[in-house]
């Protein structure tokens, strides 16, 4: 293997790794927050932002990331992603409030922004079309399926031996790290066409997302029909309709609509959408019920996910050589299938189950289906485009995940507690009214990953896959 070679896989390690940490900060807080609401005096209600900030300003911006990580430099983006995200979660580590925790949270989810586009981008134009990208893209898309089971694992440990802070402050050297081998490790690139720059429609998309998640959250306690929550809507809906607007006329547009004349791509962002939203509430709600049902602590609450995280590493290299062997859309089918069969699994949770009855059999079959789908999404989403759109296509497929896991947990979230609610009020004991709620929150994530099951087996094409023109490494200087 020539040097060059070997710094360009040694640099695959390196985009890895940073994935790994960026998607783990996602799911690492889940075990924490009992902890989290404990000592910073945390609302019910407001503890689920502690999450959905991070994965709202993160979907939010991963479109601006992307597209400015083609345009200035896709090696300086990524770092100055990793710059603002260390800070984000050394601030975190440091937070004394409810508010304090929260932007500290949305500075995090900014750096992710410009860090993943910028990441999968330059992965896109390093490696050649074929078997070489599908390697890379199994790799890149393995960390994604594993990264969110290893962090309700790896925030346990930490949760139990030290503290809440340490979830956060575990960042901070691997960021530093990793910016000083990046300019080591990565080659520069970017398109040379004339820059423009969309920062109204990130806001716009941003705000009106935002809105929206507020609104379902927030609709059960206000009532669905009340004035409050369809101003929310209204208001979400106007922002929605202005960011389409915004880019059929600007001249440098946040997503070029023409991106999604590549059916493949727009398929693979809805599945992705939807993957999100079931997988983000699941890890949710099963480390609540672990938590506050089965009284597991937070270190036995992570270990507990070891079953489904050691699976998903074993899986991720079956699913990296399946995308070669037999294909991209079967091997997403088969995926999305499997955590549909998961979902259902954990309906049957009880007030007085056991981990090894009622949790461990989802949590292989989890493990199983989760590095299917991710690796086959990661290389779909990218099926047809070309170099200068690499950025882009990376932004529309995080964006897709982030913004479906915080819609997820808004929604998932409001069946659980609605349930538990009414359960409450008409006389149910408090564990299995919590129950009652979990169940009906993962009948609901069953039925919208059945939705994603119908997209990948109608409206993915294998053939996107064979004709796919070639994305030429497009490397400029060091």
């Amino acid at each position: 293997m020539s040097q060059t070679d070997r710094r360009k896989w040694i640099g695959l390690l390196l985009l890895c790794m940073v994935q790994f940490m960026v998607v783990l900060d996602i799911a690492i807080v889940n075990v924490a927050l009992p902890s989290i609401q404990t000592d910073l005096k945390f609302t019910q209600e407001n503890l689920q932002w502690v999450i959905s900030a991070y994965s709202l300003v993160f979907g939010g911006f991963l479109l601006l990331g992307g597209r400015l990580a083609d345009l200035l430099g896709r090696r300086r983006v990524f770092m100055t992603g990793l710059v603002i995200f260390t800070l984000g979660s050394l601030l975190c580590g440091l937070a004394w409030s409810e508010t304090s925790l929260i932007a500290a949270r949305a500075l995090q989810g900014l750096g992710a922004a410009t860090i993943s586009p910028s990441a999968l981008s330059i992965l896109t134009t390093t490696f050649r079309e074929g078997r070489e990208r599908n390697i890379a893209l199994g790799a890149w898309g393995a960390v994604g399926g594993v990264g969110a089971a290893a962090g309700v694992l790896l925030g346990g440990i930490l949760v139990d031996a030290l503290s809440w802070p340490w979830i956060f402050f575990v960042n901070v050297p691997v960021g530093i790290a990793s910016l000083i081998a990046a300019p080591i490790l990565l080659t520069e690139s970017r398109d040379d066409r004339e820059p423009g720059f969309d920062v109204l429609g990130a806001v716009l998309v941003t705000s009106g997302l935002s809105i929206l998640v507020l609104g379902i959250t927030k609709g059960h306690d206000w009532g669905w029909s009340s004035g409050r929550t369809i101003g929310i809507f209204v208001a979400s809906a106007v922002l929605l309709v202005a960011f389409v607007a915004q880019e059929s006329r600007a001249s440098h547009p946040l997503v070029p609509f023409s991106i999604f004349r590549l059916q493949t791509l727009t398929a693979a962002n809805i599945v992705m959408f939807i993957m999100g939203t079931a997988l983000f509430a699941m890890f949710l709600m099963l480390t609540l019920y672990m938590q506050q049902v089965l009284h597991f602590s937070a270190l036995k609450t992570g270990i507990g996910y070891l079953a489904v995280a050691g699976t998903a590493i074993i899986w991720a290299n079956v699913a990296a050589a399946a995308v070669t062997r037999v294909g991209v859309k079967p091997t997403l089918v088969v995926g999305m299938s499997v955590m549909t069969l998961g979902l259902v699994l954990f309906t049957q949770v009880s007030v007085d189950g056991t981990y090894w009855k009622n949790l461990f059999p989802g949590f292989l079959v989890i493990g199983f289906g989760m590095p299917l789908a991710f690796v086959a999404l990661t290389i779909a989403a990218l099926a047809g485009t070309e170099p200068h759109e690499a950025g882009l296509a990376s932004g529309l497929i995080n964006t897709s995940q982030q913004i479906g896991g915080a819609v997820g947990i808004a929604i998932l979230s409001t069946i659980a507690t609605s349930t538990t609610s009414d359960e409450v009020s008409s006389g149910t004991p408090l564990p299995s009214a919590l129950t009652e709620g979990f169940r009906h929150a993962f009948w609901a994530g069953a039925a919208i990953t059945l939705v994603g099951v119908l997209v990948s087996v109608f409206l993915v094409r294998q053939r996107d896959f064979e004709t796919a023109p070639a994305l030429e490494p497009a490397a400029e200087g060091t």
